[in-house]
């Protein structure tokens, strides 16, 4: 009797045990990170409220000058980022990070490379400010935008319609947030396919994505349904000299150090990421985890888009990422064939759904500048 007893309660540590190995949770294990899974539904958006942000958004009046839109760094055509190494900015300036895109913003909880913001899970009205105030951005003075409103009868109109308020400051931010969160990956193959349907993607994709979540590790960091563990990493990327070689880009690094407070923000030469948000030594050369949907794309990639294809950033990876004394433990060789480097880009091209093309792009893109003060026909939308 005794020894069936011992024997029942090693049976039963064997399968907590079992579970616990199951769950990551095993003495010195990491927890096992989220499983991947399709976007979820979102409240629905008040289709006036996005109408309005729309038209604000591909609006070159929500610039200091009247001189650039938020498209521009933002362009559907471009997976909702710009297509560049490293952005323009406001007339006079050059920045110095990759744009990332604004697409499922909505699901984010962090944004820029460095985590500084809240993302579209908290409060994405004070990143439309930021983008919108910041001298290297839009350079705009929100009682100018408001004034600049005024004079558009149609914007007038529709201020009116959504909010039942005049043309307001804080009322921008909050329609032009409504529109960003409306953008969302539509018919994402891989969405289509972890809802059951085996055809949805390639037999090459179903090898890749064995080895995302296998050999090449990457669900460790790009998990979830964004695809994002939304923490920071370092990876050791080059530094992309043009950073300290551009005197405008150079000065726009120097003064976002200064404006978060960085200690000795002029000897840097480096990016030092989210150490400019938390100050600890160990997050220098740490960037947030970007969301992997879209990725196909939003090249060239990386904060400082030092990897031009999907192609070089595998290949990144397999190497064990570059050299940085804080480099994340995870980043290893991974000693891919040429097949499973392939299969493994063939499984992110899988991440990209329909493009999210505002049907009436043609008007709002290629009408002409806009001047500050003028008539405003073009703004008319037939219904």
């Amino acid at each position: 009797m005794r020894n069936n007893r011992r024997f029942a309660t090693l049976v039963a540590g064997l399968a907590v045990a079992v579970v616990a190995l199951a769950g990551g949770l095993a003495v010195g294990g990491p927890p096992s990170p989220p499983p991947l899974a399709p976007l979820p539904e979102l409240k629905p958006q008040r289709p006036e409220e996005v109408e309005l942000g729309k038209l604000l958004f591909f609006d070159n009046r929500t610039s200091g000058d009247a001189d650039i839109r938020c498209s521009q760094c933002h362009d559907p055509r471009k997976g909702w980022a710009d297509g560049l190494a490293l952005s323009d900015g406001y007339p006079g300036t050059k920045y110095f990070r990759n744009t990332k895109t604004i697409l499922n913003v909505a699901y984010s909880d962090l944004l820029y490379w460095d985590g500084r913001m809240d993302g579209g899970k908290g409060d994405l009205d004070s990143q439309v400010r930021d983008a919108l105030t910041e001298s290297y951005w839009h350079a705009m003075d929100g009682r100018i935008m408001l004034q600049r409103w005024k004079q558009v009868p149609d914007y007038v109109q529709r201020f009116k319609a959504v909010y039942n308020a005049e043309p307001d400051f804080e009322l921008t931010l909050k329609t032009v947030s409504a529109f960003m969160r409306s953008l969302v990956s539509k018919n994402v193959p891989f969405d289509t396919y972890l809802k059951g349907d085996q055809h949805a993607i390639s037999e090459q994709a179903k090898q890749g994505l064995a080895l995302f979540q296998g050999k090449a590790g990457c669900i460790q960091c790009h998990n979830g349904a964004y695809l994002s563990d939304q923490k920071p990493h370092a990876l050791g990327v080059p530094e992309n000299p043009y950073v300290f070689l551009t005197p405008k880009r150079h000065t726009s690094y120097r003064a976002v150090l200064r404006n978060l407070g960085v200690p000795n923000r002029m000897k840097w030469l480096e990016d030092v990421g989210h150490f400019a948000v938390s100050k600890d030594r160990q997050d220098i050369g740490k960037f947030i985890t970007p969301t992997l949907r879209e990725v196909s794309r939003t090249a060239p990639y990386m904060h400082n888009g030092m990897l031009t294809t999907l192609d070089d950033v595998v290949e990144f990876y397999n190497k064990g990422g570059g050299s940085h004394p804080n480099k994340d433990l995870l980043i290893r060789p991974l000693g891919l064939s040429p097949s499973e480097k392939a299969a493994l880009v063939a499984f992110l091209k899988t991440l990209s759904g329909d493009e999210v093309i505002p049907p009436d792009l043609d008007r709002l893109m290629d009408q002409k500048k806009l001047p500050a003060y003028a008539t405003y026909d073009w703004l008319k939308v037939e219904n």
